[in-house]
């Protein structure tokens, strides 16, 4: 049988074809190549340091979107002032090698105000162009190499609203030669894909506004699918015309549908704020499509972290206790573990092998050796002293961190 790692690395290698064309080394979009959070080419230490050794930091502006990287670069999209900037850097030192930016102006709603002005999205790679959109709903596409701006579109001519209550948040999946986004606001929105090479409209689901969800791609049944949250329920739709294949009602105090569905072979699993952790199975039978109930966890509901599995087991941070780390069994959704508790308002997840690696709004870098019978810390970093929201990017031997207005590079 394949050990875990093995397994998960081929899952990782398929998944990426699948989406987007990039390397192993590349960690090119949300969650990293597969949209999975596994990292493939991360060279961990034989024995992880007492401090990581910070290598470059630098000011590259606010918000909680994560870095990117390809081609010994990385790019970070960031709010400088009163404008939204993608800027790029050399892995390696830290060199800042072009910016481009825009007026982005923004009004905060209130009960986001600690969040503040974004962007929250985190850019997509993919053949030499580089996507971004902005948390007022601005999409652009630029040359990596330049930072030149190929292609923008402005979805106020096309929507009343053109975000959600607290901003856009959810990140453009690059699927073949097509950018998939959710545009739009609360009740008026479409989920969408976009010609690459020029920004236009292949085809365009108007059921539901969108939520705070990054979608992902599914294959059901031999069908390719495009699923997401958004306002009002989880959703599926073909991913060459946009038709809605299936859809379940799914909503959360104040439309705050956020974590990005977790698929495991024919099972979906996701979650919400305050709702369980819930897995269903996805089968189309006679032409139509069916979901059933397979289990749900009520003690591990997920508010904005979204979960990772390595093997058969499923790891995240409930909003419980004010945040616990916990393992479930995929199959049946048991409770393996959870720690004790207040570790963080979000924590962000990554696999490699048996490997967890997770930054927290405390500033945390958190090692853990995955295991079914206890959380196994191997080490905690402090990386930063203000809130991290970013996903921690595996790069070469060493982790990229965002914090509030900075961008290093630790290695260990």
């Amino acid at each position: 049988m394949l050990k875990a790692c093995e397994r998960m690395a081929l899952v990782a290698a398929a998944f990426a074809v699948a989406v987007t064309v990039g390397s192993a080394q590349d960690w090119n979009q949300w969650r990293g190549p597969s949209r999975t959070g596994v990292a493939i080419a991360f060279k961990p230490p034989a024995s992880w340091p007492d401090r990581p050794t910070r290598v470059w930091e630098v000011p590259v502006g606010t918000g909680h979107a994560s870095p990117v990287v390809a081609d010994g670069q990385t790019y970070v999209f960031s709010r400088v002032g009163a404008q939204e900037a993608l800027t790029s850097y050399e892995l390696s030192t830290g060199k800042q090698l072009w910016r481009r930016s825009y007026d982005a102006p923004y009004q905060v709603n209130p009960a986001a105000a600690a969040h503040g002005e974004g962007p929250k999205s985190t850019p997509a790679l993919d053949r030499g162009r580089i996507y971004t959109f902005g948390i007022g709903g601005m999409l652009s596409a630029w040359r990596a190499k330049d930072g030149q701006l190929l292609w923008r579109r402005d979805f106020r001519k096309e929507f009343s609203r053109t975000s959600p209550d607290y901003g856009v948040a959810m990140s453009p999946l690059v699927l073949n030669d097509a950018v998939i986004v959710h545009a739009g606001g609360p009740g008026n929105g479409a989920l969408m894909a976009l010609d690459a090479a020029k920004g236009s409209v292949r085809w365009a689901w108007t059921g539901d506004g969108p939520a705070y969800a990054s979608p992902v791609v599914a294959r059901f049944s031999g069908v390719p699918q495009v699923i997401t949250q958004s306002q009002r329920h989880i959703v599926s739709v073909d991913v060459s015309n946009g038709r809605l294949l299936w859809q379940i009602p799914f909503t959360t105090d104040f439309d705050q549908n956020v974590v990005t569905p977790v698929v495991v072979d024919d099972l979906l699993i996701y979650s919400g704020n305050q709702r369980p952790l819930t897995a269903v199975r996805v089968v189309q039978q006679g032409g139509k499509w069916s979901t059933s109930a397979v289990w749900q966890n009520e003690a591990l509901p997920n508010y904005m972290s979204t979960p990772v599995v390595v093997g058969d087991t499923l790891y995240g941070l409930t909003q419980r206790s004010r945040g616990q780390f916990f393992a479930a069994d995929v199959r049946s959704g048991k409770t393996l573990w959870t720690t004790r508790g207040r570790e963080a308002d979000n924590a962000a997840l990554v696999t490699w092998g048996d490997l967890l690696i997770a930054t927290t709004t405390e500033g945390e870098l958190v090692v853990v050796r995955a295991g079914r019978k206890a959380f196994d810390v191997i080490r905690r970093y402090t990386v930063a002293e203000s809130p991290v929201w970013a996903h921690p990017v595996p790069a070469g031997s060493g982790v990229l961190i965002k914090d509030e207005e900075t961008l290093a590079y630790y290695t260990f």
